[in-house]
């Protein structure tokens, strides 16, 4: 990232900042992170459990299930389901587990338009090159508004002026466009309620909406998600959003429990009203089940991304794929290998526990660090310059 990203960048965290700041400090919000912590902590001490009553639930509610024990997994049941529905166009809402999975270039590859509906991930999009994420929530929170003109204008072929509402409404059009003929919508998952089988996604620009209504629609979720009720799941996602925006709610939010259907006519069931005729639901593991139970904790908030003097100097250097920050450093360790855990940044933090305090979930990341660290030394992946004055102490009693 260059200087002038990083300002912008900066910029639009300072404003996260003080819109959360306003509200993290209620005495509602306490109640309802230590409700989270709760939710959290028991869901991940019982994932095996909670997912085998999920596989009744979605059976229940005639949603389709795949369990994915790895990214390859999870992408050759997709393309399994678009061979089915015939795709040569897909309708995607964010999601960083997709990232995850690599599969907008799996995709186009294949030569499938993948078309993402999000506004900061479509600009992103059309922005081709170096066109990484830096917050979870805000994706291209780090270009300013005449950058993004010239992205959109170059992409689009527009003449569009250096105009907020000018840009969106060029955008919107584009995508509208794009995915008008396209039959399948894919999206992530904000949370899952093991209890009912049903599935819980936040948004404010309504783009989810009109990916779940496509024929088919895939959710790719990982099985960190999995809460045991609805209830739990509202709670997670409301949590999720004071501390990515500011609001106590966003503007929607959708919850999938199954295909469209209606029985108006004398109840006889039919699928397929205006929605989704079906629902295919691909649970991801990818190296969960092997992690740190607290990096699992996570709900994608990003307010540690906004904190960390690491990730404020350096931008989204510091992470690892989708999962920005010391906490995608973490992750990638057990999603990829020790290797990609140094590479992602393993010695960039500095341990100082910032992440911790403004994690809403109080997840110990710098103890992570940490305690990878130790392990990533024991498998020769540290900084040279370390083993260097540690063969100089071994050899002359001194670090030169």
């Amino acid at each position: 990232m260059d200087k002038n990203e990083l300002k912008t960048m900066r910029k639009s965290f300072n404003t996260v900042k003080s819109r959360s700041n306003a509200i993290k400090e209620s005495p509602s919000t306490k109640r309802l992170m230590q409700r989270v912590q709760e939710i959290k902590k028991y869901s991940i001490d019982n994932n095996e459990e909670l997912i085998n009553q999920l596989s009744d639930s979605f059976k229940r509610n005639d949603i389709d299930f795949i369990f994915a024990k790895t990214s390859e997994d999870a992408l050759n049941a997709i393309d399994d389901l678009l061979e089915e529905y015939g795709c040569t166009a897909i309708a995607k809402a964010k999601s960083n587990t997709l990232g995850e999975i690599k599969l907008k270039k799996h995709l186009n590859d294949k030569d499938i338009e993948v078309v993402e509906t999000d506004l900061g991930d479509r600009i992103l999009q059309l922005k081709k090159t170096d066109n990484k994420p830096v917050h979870p929530t805000g994706p291209a929170s780090h270009l300013n508004i005449s950058k993004i003109t010239d992205i959109v204008n170059d992409s689009l072929g527009a003449n569009v002026n250096p105009e907020a509402r000018q840009i969106m409404e060029a955008v919107r059009s584009d995508v509208l466009k794009r995915i008008e003929s396209a039959n399948v919508g894919i999206s992530g998952a904000n949370a899952i309620a093991s209890e009912e089988g049903s599935l819980v996604m936040v948004h404010n620009e309504g783009n989810i909406s009109i990916v779940s209504l496509k024929d088919l629609h895939i959710i790719v979720a990982g099985i960190e998600k999995i809460v045991p009720t609805l209830e739990d799941a509202i709670s997670v996602v409301k949590l999720e959003t004071i501390f990515a925006t500011g609001s106590y709610v966003t503007s929607y939010m959708n919850v999938v429990s199954g295909p469209s259907k209606t029985a108006d006519i004398e109840k006889k069931l039919l699928k397929n009203m205006y929605g989704a005729e079906k629902v295919v639901v691909i649970l991801l593991d990818n190296g969960r089940s092997e992690a740190t139970p607290e990096c699992l904790y996570c709900i994608g908030c990003g307010n540690c991304l906004v904190h960390c003097p690491v990730y404020n100097a350096v931008g989204n250097e510091f992470g690892f794929n989708n999962y920005l920050g010391g906490r995608g450093v973490a992750m990638s360790k057990f999603i990829e290998d020790d290797e990609t855990c140094y590479d992602s940044g393993l010695y960039m933090c500095t341990l100082c526990g910032l992440c911790t305090l403004n994690c809403p979930l109080a997840i110990p990341t710098n103890e992570i660090i940490e305690f990878m660290r130790r392990f990533s030394t024991d498998v020769g992946f540290y900084p040279k310059a370390h083993g260097v004055i540690k063969e100089n102490i071994s050899q002359k009693d001194s670090p030169y």
